[in-house]
């Protein structure tokens, strides 16, 4: 090699390699100090994308996660609400039934007449439950639906039995006869808008269970008007349709007789429908009021609604999310109260017998809505529990891209250290090399 002092080649080696090693020592420090092994994008293009997206699914799992949280937190809210008015139902029937035992005088359900008042009246302060501001069961979260009628249905009789049956042909579900005679009498209630109707006629000869529908009579002041009742009878599997127009069947698929309300929507609700018979010493037939007073509410009557249901967004895609729609929990809604004000009353033997059966069916009413808020607990709990599984294994992904192995980046460091140091080390030497020239020159 020559002996040059212009360009000393090998300190320009030596210089390139030096500052090759410092670059690399550099990348090793911001590695071993953030942890990563991708900083940039120029770090790995493909490698920061993916990740970056990766980044932004685990911070939208953790989000839906949150809301999955927030949504079980509201329907704790509308479940204690709910669970309030089963207990005060509970209740309701416990003194409905005190007020139907002779041994109280008028004065005594009157008094009774007024712990009702007070705790109907509560039912719709439980109803105006907010979350967020947002009211929960008082009707206001209903999903989109038709107006529907209230629907009786009795699987208790003869699966032969007729509207135009007579009711001394009667017959139990088994095919055994309710053995009512002709000089029997029937009693024959129902509630309607908070008020109980009632009347009472002998059996004869000739009486069709249809019969029972039309009966017209008076009651003190007030009238019993059957027409307001019968609206469309069925003597088959079909019971009815419900809101969202699906047909709704007896629950062993055989024929049963079936019976709505005139009208749709809460003003026509029937809120119960009760038969009694009893002979004509006034002694109570058990075997034919068990079957007779089995027309128990298969469809609930309720107003036309828009979708006006609850959106949890729990998904990191767009219509991703579970609806939640939740029923009408005011009195008027369970039929305990008319939109006149009228509450159910007990202040007669006979109205508090039929009371019983209104609040039999409320109580179902309430019963069906917290087993349906439990229900969407229940899947908001496994939707909290995949969203977090699902946060980890995204999390796991992203960090096998992103993260440093501390070991081999600290490997990779003193190795670059060590490299850095004898460059130079070496460039030292090599600057020295043209030195050699001056002996030359001498």
């Amino acid at each position: 090699m020559a002996m040059v002092v212009k360009n000393n080649m090998s300190a320009v080696n030596t210089l390139n390699i030096l500052n090759k090693n410092q670059s690399a020592l550099a990348k090793s420090l911001q590695k071993v100090s953030s942890g990563m092994k991708i900083n940039t994008a120029g770090d790995d293009a493909s490698g920061y994308a993916i990740s970056e997206r990766m980044r932004v699914q685990i911070r939208s799992l953790d989000q839906d996660n949150q809301n999955a949280q927030n949504g079980n937190s509201m329907m704790r809210t509308a479940e204690g609400a709910v669970s309030s008015t089963v207990e005060i139902l509970k209740t309701l029937k416990e003194k409905a039934i005190n007020a139907a035992n002779d041994t109280n005088t008028d004065e005594d359900r009157r008094t009774i007449q007024k712990e009702i008042n007070q705790m109907v009246d509560q039912i719709d302060d439980n109803a105006l439950a907010t979350y967020n501001g947002k009211y929960l069961v008082d009707g206001s979260r209903n999903s989109k639906g038709a107006a529907t009628c209230t629907i009786l249905s009795n699987g208790a009789l003869s699966t032969a039995s007729k509207w135009s049956s007579a009711l001394t042909s009667l017959e139990s579900r088994t095919n055994e006869s309710l053995n009512i005679q002709s000089t029997d009498n029937v009693t024959v209630s129902y509630v309607r808008q908070g008020r109980t109707y009632t009347t009472t006629f002998s059996v004869g000869s000739g009486t069709k269970l249809s019969d029972v529908l039309g009966k017209s009579a008076y009651n003190g002041t007030e009238s019993f008007a059957g027409t307001d009742l019968m609206g469309t009878t069925r003597e088959e599997a079909l019971i009815g349709y419900d809101k969202a127009n699906n047909s709704v069947y007896t629950a062993d698929n055989k024929s049963a007789l079936s019976i709505e309300a005139k009208g749709t929507g809460t003003t026509f609700q029937i809120s119960s429908f009760t038969i009694s018979i009893t002979d004509n010493t006034g002694a109570i037939r058990k075997t034919a009021n068990t079957a007779l007073d089995a027309f128990n509410e298969r469809v609930r009557a309720e107003n036309k609604s828009e979708d006006n249901a609850l959106v949890l967004q729990t998904g990191t895609k767009a219509n991703q999310a579970i609806k939640v729609s939740m029923t009408d929990m005011r009195s008027l809604a369970l039929g305990l109260k008319g939109t006149d004000g009228s509450v159910l009353s007990v202040q007669t033997q006979d109205k508090a017998n039929a009371a019983i059966n209104t609040l039999e069916t409320a109580l179902q009413k309430a019963l069906d809505e917290q087993a349906n808020i439990g229900a969407v607990q229940t899947r908001l709990n496994y939707t909290s529990s995949n969203l977090t599984t699902a946060s980890e294994n995204v999390q796991n992904s992203e960090s096998t891209i992103r993260d440093a192995d501390m070991a081999k980046e600290m490997t990779n460091y003193t190795k670059n250290n060590v490299l850095l140091q004898a460059a130079q080390s070496m460039l030292a030497q090599a600057n020295q090399n043209s030195s050699a020239v001056l002996s030359l020159l001498q």
